[in-house]
């Protein structure tokens, strides 16, 4: 690994661990923050809600933690077994935080535009992540390989959310129009970047 992947290697780890600890501040936070400010008294006085809100960030959280270090060659073929260990508990994070995360979806700030746009995340992060564990499950690696690439580009929108949300806050003056944004831009450019890196690495799906 040559000096810029290294870099590239280290920034990618720092932000799916510092991202993937961020929800414990919602945890031991004295009152509401965040995206919390966003929301109505009677929303967030909901159980239901509450559940799906705490099960999405924080279940989401640990499935960004873990599943970057999946994407390292040596530290998958140095111990198989830990890395299926890994992967077993990427998967059932990603499907509670994915489910939760599309119930949320209908309370989004920022109505219909923002509602549909992280709705269609939580479906596609669904997807492609139960895709990849039956792919598995049927012996077939390589379709393993490609449809985990584009899971872990779904729940890595919870980074680039981060980043692009205060940047268009930022240049537009508005948080409302740059959360509808956001909505789509946080995960929408990540399978695009998946789908090349696919291609990069000449996997093929039948």
């Amino acid at each position: 690994m040559n000096k810029t992947n290294k870099i590239a290697w280290f920034v990618f780890g720092f932000l799916a661990i510092g991202v993937g600890l961020y929800p414990l501040s919602y945890v031991f936070a004295e009152g509401e923050m965040g995206l919390l400010l966003s929301k109505s008294k009677e929303l967030l006085s909901n159980t239901i809600w509450n559940i799906g809100f705490y099960g999405h960030i924080l279940f989401g959280g640990v499935a960004l933690m873990v599943g970057w270090v999946q994407f390292s060659k040596r530290f998958r073929n140095s111990n198989l077994e830990r890395h299926r260990a890994i992967g077993k508990l990427y998967v059932i994070t990603a499907l509670i935080s994915g489910l939760c995360g599309g119930f949320i979806a209908f309370y989004a700030t920022g109505g219909f535009i923002a509602k549909l746009g992280f709705f269609s995340l939580a479906v596609v992060w669904l997807f492609f992540t139960l895709s990849a564990y039956l792919a598995i499950r049927n012996g077939d690696i390589e379709k393993h390989r490609v449809f985990m690439i584009y899971s872990y580009a779904a729940c890595f929108g919870a980074v680039t959310l981060r980043i692009w949300l205060p940047l268009l806050t930022l240049i537009i003056g508005s948080f409302i129009p740059a959360y509808r944004i956001v909505a789509w831009l946080a995960w929408v450019p990540n399978l695009v970047f998946a789908y090349f890196w696919v291609r990069r690495k000449g996997l093929i799906i039948g």
